[in-house]
């Protein structure tokens, strides 16, 4: 067995085990400690798995290995630290990316999935800002005044 078609197979079972994981907990209430600990698993799992190389996550995202390699170029896909000259892609990012990547397409996207993928994991960074959340959740209370902007000059 050739080491691309191992490290293929590899891949493949940590991404299975870890969509295993995601799905029993998501099927979990958002409270329960056991959905968190479940999603902490999965993540520890995707951590210690080793960088990819494009031709592999090009396989599971299903595009070509140039999309992937442009994809990492616009960050969309990020570049494992530490990587050698060649090449590798951090496998958690990859992941997140096969999410979005499958959501689009079975909304029927096939076009213009870059620049999506990107609007998606930017709206979720938007979201993970502690500050923003502060912000949401004192406009749900009604908190704050209401500006209105004038008449332009």
């Amino acid at each position: 067995m050739t080491a691309v078609v191992e490290e293929t197979r590899q891949v493949r079972a940590v991404m299975e085990r870890v969509e295993t994981v995601e799905e029993v907990a998501f099927s979990l209430p958002e409270q329960d400690e056991r959905r968190s600990r479940l999603l902490a698993a999965a993540r520890s799992d995707l951590a210690g798995a080793r960088p990819l190389r494009p031709r592999i996550a090009a396989e599971l995202l299903g595009l070509s290995e140039k999309t992937v390699r442009a994809w990492a170029a616009e960050g969309v896909l990020v570049v494992a630290s530490g990587s050698s000259s060649r090449l590798l892609l951090d496998v958690a990012r990859v992941h997140e990316v096969l999410h979005l990547v499958r959501e689009l397409r079975a909304a029927g996207q096939t076009r213009g999935l870059l620049d999506e993928v990107h609007r998606r994991l930017v709206d979720v960074t938007w979201l993970e800002r502690s500050d923003l959340a502060r912000s949401l959740e004192q406009m749900r209370r009604g908190e704050g005044t209401v500006r209105v902007a004038g008449p332009s000059a």
